[in-house]
């Protein structure tokens, strides 16, 4: 099968993010200044893990609880406030509500909790959570896995913007031995169709790429491939992320090679080549000394990083100070400045964006400035 991107094949894709070529920095990092010139962006955010409750059982996650183990956690809605509420003093913007896919499917413990709250399903306690959040001062976005066009119709009105990883388009990764293997909602079609739906409803949203699963280059061509036509068709990703893979002790996948860096930095720079309008972000925290060259392969955005809480997905890896990534950005000729949880260019048109949520945007467009926290 081939495919042009932009002005290159499928096949020089492929290579590219295989072997390189001198100027395919240069070339990525030009397209990038085209669309976003002198500067890179951040969300200043507080990640909430609502629930680490999860119906999957991927092989190289941690975060990912049955009821019975340790530190298994479904945060109250008095957490919830009182995270929420000290980040909004610290001057974050986002509430990130992260949590396990559909608990309630697999876990009578979690479904009795959630009746004795007075609640039905994940989904209605994250409508309470959402509200609280906007209610409290900072903005939500929500990713909970696989979603319905009705579940994610009722969280619309109380969520700027949305997200779910594709992490791949490879069915063959969801086989024996695959790290999707006992991960029923990793199958790609059930997450291509959750990508098309939000795109259907009109919800800015987040995806991307997971990198060194044991995948192989064509499937992450692929992936990125998928991404790019549900963009095109629809116009709502607000945001690639190309995210490594790290190995964690306690996994299945605690001895699975990991990729090198530099390989990372290929695949951001084609999916700069393939992406030149999309904002492309890679989580600081997991490349800790890379940031120089991630920003020579063509990311324009940072994603979120808080100033209270850790990344309950990597909690091993620390977010950067923001004053050393400021440091690194200047050297390489940008401002970092903070953004919201939803782009800009989805706030130049009411179809995007909940009439409800107007106020609530209009306080922090004012919060935001170039100077980090």
């Amino acid at each position: 099968m081939h495919f042009e991107i932009e002005d290159m094949s499928y096949a020089t894709a492929c290579r590219l993010m295989a072997q390189g070529e001198s100027e395919l920095f240069s070339r990525a990092s030009a397209l990038r200044d085209r669309r976003y010139p002198g500067k890179l962006t951040y969300s200043p955010k507080v990640f909430l893990p609502v629930t680490n409750l999860c119906r999957d059982r991927c092989s190289y996650c941690t975060f990912r609880k049955g009821p019975k183990d340790a530190g298994a956690h479904t945060m109250t809605l008095q957490e919830i406030r009182k995270q929420v509420t000290i980040g909004a003093e610290q001057g974050c913007h986002e509430a990130l509500l992260c949590l396990g896919d559909h608990p309630e499917a697999v876990f009578p413990s979690y479904r009795k909790l959630l009746g004795d709250w007075g609640f039905r399903s994940t989904t209605e306690y994250l409508v309470e959570v959402s509200e609280l959040c906007l209610a409290e001062g900072l903005l939500p976005h929500t990713n909970a896995g696989l979603l319905s066009s009705e579940e994610m119709l009722s969280l619309r009105p109380s969520n700027v913007s949305m997200g779910l990883m594709l992490e791949n388009v490879s069915e063959r990764l969801c086989g024996v031995g695959g790290p999707h293997q006992s991960a029923p909602t990793k199958r790609p079609a059930r997450r291509l169709e959750m990508l098309e739906n939000a795109g259907k409803l009109k919800i800015p949203f987040t995806t991307g790429l997971l990198v060194g699963i044991g995948e192989t280059i064509e499937e992450r061509v692929e992936t990125l491939l998928a991404i790019k036509a549900l963009h095109q068709k629809y116009g709502h990703i607000q945001e690639v992320i190309i995210q490594i893979f790290r190995a964690k002790d306690g996994t299945r996948m605690a001895d699975f090679p990991e990729v090198s860096d530099e390989e990372l930095l290929r695949t951001v720079a084609v999916a700069r080549l393939m992406l030149p309008d999309m904002n492309l972000q890679a989580p600081p925290n997991l490349t800790p000394e890379g940031h120089a060259r991630l920003i020579q392969a063509g990311i324009n955005d940072w994603g979120g990083i808080s100033p209270l809480t850790c990344d309950f997905i990597n909690p091993e890896a620390p977010w950067p100070h923001l004053r050393d990534l400021e440091a690194v950005c200047l050297q390489e000729g940008f401002s970092l400045e903070a953004r919201l949880p939803v782009y800009p260019e989805y706030l130049e048109s009411e179809e995007w964006i909940d009439p409800l949520l107007q106020p609530h945007l209009q306080r922090h467009l004012g919060a935001t400035c170039a100077t980090p926290l």
